[in-house]
């Protein structure tokens, strides 16, 4: 575990020692989720997956922005400016951005946020193309093939594990 991953409480712990400020950063397609491929990504909407995440990272403590876009300058952009609102961890799920972005990646990089990134489908029991990460690499950890229930781990683990910079 890196160190910036350090456990900062137990998982009991009523206060959140961990990220206060999440960023959850959807790319290209989510929007379509509930309808494209549900036998892949399942039934539930983005709009979903949102309010539930919101209801989750409020009940700790903290607070939550989301974004989908299937723009690829508007993430990044929305990525550069979190860098200056003090937003602790990102919980990103580049679609397919993923596998082809050096761009999302270097603003990830700039912006020095620790993050986790998400697949809602086992990307490695996929096509071969869906096998590589331009971002795997460079994050806190990474959650594939839980569907949605990825996200509700990604807000657990970065709301009590991931530590603070300091400002």
């Amino acid at each position: 575990m890196a160190a910036s991953t350090a456990p900062t409480g137990t998982s009991g712990d009523a206060s959140l020692l961990g990220a206060k400020k999440i960023l959850l950063l959807h790319g290209p397609n989510l929007n379509l989720l509930g309808t494209r491929e549900p036998e892949k990504y399942g039934t539930e909407t983005l709009q979903d997956v949102v309010d539930r995440a919101r209801t989750q990272v409020e009940s700790l403590g903290a607070t939550l922005d989301a974004l989908q876009t299937n723009h690829e300058g508007v993430l990044i952009d929305r990525i550069h400016q979190a860098k200056f609102e003090g937003v602790d961890a990102l919980i990103i799920n580049a679609g397919a951005w993923t596998h082809t972005s050096i761009a999302l990646r270097d603003a990830i990089l700039a912006a020095d946020i620790p993050f986790v990134e998400v697949h809602i489908t086992n990307v490695h029991a996929r096509e071969a193309f869906r096998h590589t990460s331009y971002l795997s690499d460079i994050a806190v950890g990474v959650i594939v093939g839980l569907g949605t229930y990825g996200y509700v781990a990604a807000i657990d683990f970065a709301a009590k594990r991931i530590k603070r910079k300091q400002k």
